[in-house]
């Protein structure tokens, strides 16, 4: 009787996946639903690009059995998790996989560009279209470590992508009136929001990735944005307030907050929703 007690703890027991983002982790939920239990280590507000490693970060991923990294080098720091885990066992996702990266450098990347990413721009995730790309890559991790419930896993994600596919008709729609527009953003964060929504970043805060704002770099924009009549300033909730205030306050273009993750800002609960508020913030834009 104890035998066949144990056996059945053991067959309900879920499948546990650590993921480095907000994002990712809410995809892994969408396709494994009640079969699986998810975690994050980068939150809605954190700048995924430096995470400090914790030791209950580790102690976490000792017990998983999946690892979601986002890969293209930003989240480097997720090796350092891993290593510490010491999990033999973990299987390690790079979600990036399949993915058509854009404004990969084609010349010698140096310290004096800043923080640029020698593999392209990281922040796949916010084209909604590449959802479906990261859902393949976590159900093929299902399957492979619980092979039983396989038809179920690619079950959920045909309905995750029929979602979505429902959605991004809506999507469009709503962002219509912002198609052809400029923006300026903080951060190289929203490269793959334009490209997927038809507008275009004229300009960013940072004068190089990572690098700090400056008075001359300042400067520059405003003269830009005046004179390309911009009217909208996209800004990650975890970079600073004053630099995009100010050129705001130069130039009478609007600085809206834009979650660049789940949980950024109290209404972007999950992957759909996260979307829901950025054309809505695109929607606000137009007019």
């Amino acid at each position: 009787v104890i035998l066949i007690w144990c056996l059945a703890i053991s067959a309900q027991a879920k499948v546990k996946i650590v993921a480095s983002s907000s994002d990712l982790a809410s995809i892994a939920t969408y396709v494994g639903k009640d079969l699986v239990e998810v975690s994050s280590i980068g939150q809605g507000k954190s700048n995924l690009h430096f995470v400090e490693i914790l030791p209950s970060y580790m102690l976490k991923v000792s017990k998983a059995d999946i690892y979601l990294k986002n890969g293209l080098s930003l989240d480097q720091w997720a090796q350092g998790v891993m290593d510490g885990a010491r999990n033999s066992k973990l299987l390690v996702v790079d979600c990036s996989k399949g993915i058509e990266v854009l404004d990969k450098p084609t010349g010698k990347v140096d310290a004096s560009m800043g923080y640029l990413h020698a593999e392209g721009n990281p922040h796949y995730w916010l084209d909604p279209r590449y959802g479906k790309v990261i859902a393949d890559n976590i159900v093929e991790a299902l399957c492979t470590v619980d092979a039983t419930n396989a038809a179920t896993y690619r079950a959920n994600r045909d309905a995750f992508v029929a979602l979505l596919d429902q959605k991004w008709t809506e999507w469009v729609k709503a962002a219509e009136a912002f198609k052809g527009a400029e923006v300026i953003t903080y951060h190289s964060t929203f490269v793959y929001l334009a490209h997927a929504f038809g507008f275009t970043v004229a300009g960013y805060i940072e004068p190089k990735p990572g690098i700090e704002p400056t008075a001359a770099h300042n400067s520059e924009l405003i003269d830009l944005i005046k004179a390309k009549h911009i009217k909208a300033v996209l800004r990650d909730p975890y970079y600073s307030q004053r630099a995009p205030e100010a050129v705001a306050r130069a130039t009478g273009a609007i600085v809206y907050e834009a979650p660049s993750s789940v949980g950024g800002t109290a209404d972007a609960k999950d992957y759909i929703s996260l979307f829901d508020t950025l054309v809505g913030i695109l929607a606000k834009g137009a007019k």
